[in-house]
């Protein structure tokens, strides 16, 4: 048993929002109330630790991560770089390092912070001309590679476009080296794959940097080498964050052969939704549109699925107890995507899919919902469906925003106008899109502004700015709901799983300025203290 005492507890629990102390056993909260309180129910019992008046916040979950991506960027080469020329730099002192021949690997360029402009093959190639080189962008939705890379794929001028991707081409028809979408994974399926131990070693240094951002859940979007890693960490005892393990939709014949249904598994590790892909993104202009980008009239992005298409294979998944986690930014992909909900939603009601698991009513959702028509924003909340998003998005996005959206932007990351209308909100930060740090995605979600203070004191579209109470929320409560757990995690409650961290500033009480640079120094894990700069002695 421990004893946490005299600290200043928010517990997110609107029947007792505060408490000075906490006692914990066997991985559960027993109580929480005052100091005096809590040493006259347990007294003798159990180790003391001293908080020294800090605050304490219930544990933190990313509820939209590449957890296995995440890892392995921590080892490549950062090219969220202020310029081309200092990307192309970094590629070259790498490959200057590296044995001819080896992949050159980054991630993180955005051409939007280069003024629009692309890199190209040729770039690469006169910096690393003996080595492959593949560098994704900030999206995930396009990536950059150099000539050797393409060789090694056997991609050249004659290659066709794929579903759902294209090749970025000069006026006469030549590569550029740009790759959208699916034609990445041309590249990409070439590139060697990590081992399962070697993922797993990855994932294992990861979880330590999540941890000290305050995380103790994710909602991993990553595919089935991250999953078979997580269940060797579950396995050897080493996986200290909860997490939910999205089926992408390529798998879901097999999810079905074998019977897994949403919200099996443990508290540690345990079966989500089946994601699907609906659209593109907003930095590479593929995400679905109803009107075409601001100076391309023939770019509306690019739509994966419609709506039909999306409701036979949402049927498939829901007749089977598999909840839906659907990909989409563009205003045009979000209303496919409530329309095969609305479908989708009145078969459950009506429990007219033949043979169905008898099971609660699915937590589906969407993931981004970066712009969506106002027409369609009351939606959400009417078909009961969870709007997973990013703030951090708001703030790295909406110069790309504000240029190729124009007005429509208004109408993007509306967070407050979705919450108004009753749509339950699961934050996360689609890292490595954007950094995990949930206090970072804190303060984007109450300032609407960067942390250089651009674009001014009121922030973009100031009218969609939440309250922290609502956006610490989105990172506890409602992913909480959103992976079923919503009776044992998101808040600090007796019979609730002691989840918590200990901060070095109080959140509700610090300028708003100061959120970003809040350092937890302590978090707890099913009362397991997994990283702690504490004296853990009262």
């Amino acid at each position: 048993m421990q004893l946490l005492l005299n600290a200043h507890i928010h517990t997110l629990d609107p029947r007792r929002p505060f408490g000075q102390a906490i006692a914990i056993d066997q991985g559960r909260i027993l109580a929480i109330g005052s100091r005096d309180e809590i040493l006259a129910e347990f007294s003798g019992r159990g180790q003391r630790v001293d908080l020294g008046g800090r605050a304490v916040l219930p544990g933190l979950t990313d509820a939209h991560i590449h957890l296995q991506q995440y890892a392995f960027s921590l080892q490549k080469i950062d090219c969220e770089t202020p310029t081309i020329a200092e990307c192309l730099r970094r590629v070259a002192e790498l490959a200057h390092s590296t044995p001819a021949g080896q992949w050159i690997l980054g991630h993180g360029w955005n051409q939007n912070d280069w003024l629009g402009d692309f890199g190209s093959a040729s770039d690469l190639d006169a910096v690393a001309q003996d080595h492959p080189v593949y560098l994704t962008a900030k999206s995930l939705h396009a990536a950059w590679a150099n000539s050797a890379a393409f060789q090694r794929a056997g991609i050249n001028a004659q290659t066709a476009d794929p579903p759902g991707g294209r090749f970025q081409r000069t006026q006469s028809g030549s590569l550029t080296g740009i790759l959208f979408e699916t034609a990445m994974q041309l590249v990409a399926q070439v590139i060697p794959e990590p081992s399962p131990a070697q993922i797993a070693a990855a994932l294992r240094q990861a979880q330590e940097k999540l941890w000290q951002m305050g995380l103790t859940g994710a909602h991993d979007f990553d595919r089935q080498p991250c999953f078979t890693a997580l269940q060797m960490l579950l396995d050897a005892g080493e996986l200290g964050l909860r997490v939910l393990k999205s089926i992408p939709v390529e798998a879901l014949p097999q999810a079905v052969e074998l019977g897994l249904r949403s919200g099996f598994g443990g508290d540690l590790l345990r079966i989500g939704p089946v994601k699907i892909f609906a659209d593109g993104a907003l930095g590479p202009r593929t995400a679905a549109m109803f009107q075409p980008y601001e100076g391309e009239p023939e770019n509306r992005g690019i739509l994966s699925v419609d709506g039909e298409e999306l409701f036979e294979t949402g049927r498939v998944a829901v007749q089977h107890g598999l909840g839906l986690a659907v990909h989409a930014i563009g205003d045009r992909a979000n209303h496919e995507v409530l329309n095969a909900f609305d479908q989708l939603r009145e078969l459950e009601h009506k429990k007219a899919i033949p043979n169905s698991f008898p099971a609660p009513r699915l937590r589906h959702r969407i993931e981004h919902v970066q712009i969506i028509h106002p027409g369609d924003a009351p939606r959400l909340a009417n078909l009961g469906l969870i709007a997973s998003m990013q703030p951090i998005h708001a703030t790295s996005d909406y110069l790309a925003a504000d240029r190729y959206w124009g007005a429509r932007a208004s109408n993007s990351y509306a967070w407050r106008s979705l919450l108004n209308q009753g749509t339950r909100l699961a934050f996360g930060s689609d890292a490595p899109v954007d950094s995990p740090n949930p206090f970072w995605g804190l303060h984007a979600a109450v300032t609407r502004r960067r942390q250089d203070g651009s674009p001014g004191e009121d922030g973009w579209y100031p009218a969609q700015r939440l309250k922290l109470e609502e956006a610490l929320h989105a990172y506890t409560a409602g992913a909480a709901y959103a992976a079923g757990l919503e009776q044992r995690l998101g808040m600090l409650a007796p019979g609730y799983l002691a989840d918590l961290i200990v901060l070095d500033t109080d959140p509700f009480t610090c300028a708003v300025e100061q959120l970003p640079d809040i350092h937890p120094l302590g978090t707890m894990v099913g009362g397991n203290w997994v990283y702690t700069e504490l004296p853990l002695s009262g």
